[in-house]
């Protein structure tokens, strides 16, 4: 068996094991808010998440050709595939550590982070595809602020709308919108966290030349990244979905209703764009926007604090984590 066969398999993996995580991780946020106001119970909720999540991943591959070529060109790169490899054990780690302290961080930052900060090991910083990269980079910092100000006015409109009506029985009824916009959310989440391992490993399949250049995102590659976030979904992000869905502010169903419909508008915009952005970031700044309408000072400002350290830090630090792991593996192979 060849090295490069061996590390592409490795890479393939590690993909494969980056979705699953993020299945757990990230779509603990899609379902947070329906979780939290008894719209659905939590194993409704979860394979409601897991079913959406396949189709979406299904649905688009813009986004994975995105990551594929906008980051770095794997042509460029002295051992490309170690590159790749790194990055990948890197955005899990973080993924993992983030997770097990129930804090909402974002997996494209660790994943963005990580290829970059391995490249950059790897060729120094010429490796970056810097008009690319820096429409990632972008796209994440505008899209919270964006789904922070559609939230603000989606449940401003909401507060006009039903502002004579019953507050229980709007409430109840609204249980009812938010299995759609949880369903939605989880769709959206599909068309564009699954599409960053896609992106990956077709990558890794160009630059080790199993791949053309200008080639297509394989439909097995496609059907096994859908497959991995969704068992990674059924799986549940419990930590993550008391943070999100109760922490930040206490959520009631049209509340939900409101935080559901920005994530959706926001990440659905950025897949039909071809943009990966975070959706961890999005829902939360979303909940944040709404809360904010809602009251003010029934959001806990504290939790959304340390939300916001921990967005801004995961993108240094995966790749400093990717870059020690490419010394380390460029020893190896």
């Amino acid at each position: 068996m060849s090295s490069i066969f061996m590390i592409t398999i490795l890479i393939i993996i590690g993909a494969l094991v980056f979705d699953f995580i993020n299945g757990f991780h990230d779509t603990a946020n899609a379902i947070a808010t329906s979780v939290s106001t008894k719209a659905l119970k939590p194993r409704h909720a979860i394979l409601l998440a897991a079913v959406m999540n396949f189709v979406g991943a299904m649905t688009f591959t813009g986004v994975a050709k995105t990551i594929t070529k906008d980051i770095v060109d794997p042509f460029t790169l002295h051992n490309g595939s170690v590159v790749i490899l790194a990055a990948l054990i890197s955005a899990v780690l973080w993924n993992l550590l983030t997770w097990y302290y129930g804090i909402p961080s974002s997996s494209s930052h660790a994943i963005i982070g990580s290829v970059a900060g391995a490249a950059i090991a790897s060729a120094g910083f010429k490796a970056l595809n810097y008009g690319g990269f820096i429409k990632i980079l972008e796209a994440l910092v505008v899209s919270p602020i964006l789904a922070f100000v559609i939230g603000y006015i989606i449940y401003s409109i909401f507060k006009v709308v039903f502002r004579n009506s019953h507050l229980t029985k709007t409430n109840r009824n609204m249980r009812y919108v938010q299995v759609a916009t949880a369903a939605l959310q989880s769709f959206s989440h599909g068309t564009n966290d699954a599409q960053k391992s896609m992106g990956i490993i077709t990558m890794a399949l160009i630059s080790n030349k199993y791949l053309h250049p200008n080639a297509d995102i394989p439909l097995w590659v496609q059907a096994a990244c859908a497959i991995a976030m969704g068992l990674g979904t059924s799986i549940g992000g419990w930590k993550i979905i008391k943070t999100v869905g109760g922490k930040i502010m206490k959520i009631r169903p049209i509340n939900g209703v409101a935080a559901d419909l920005t994530g959706a508008l926001v990440i659905f915009g950025a897949s039909y764009v071809h943009l990966p952005v975070s959706t961890t970031h999005v829902i939360s700044s979303g909940i944040l926007g709404v809360g904010s309408s809602h009251r003010i000072k029934g959001v806990k400002w504290d939790t959304a604090q340390r939300m916001v350290i921990t967005w801004i830090i995961t993108l240094p630090i995966s790749a400093a984590i990717a870059a020690i792991l490419y010394y380390i593996l460029n020893q190896i192979f």
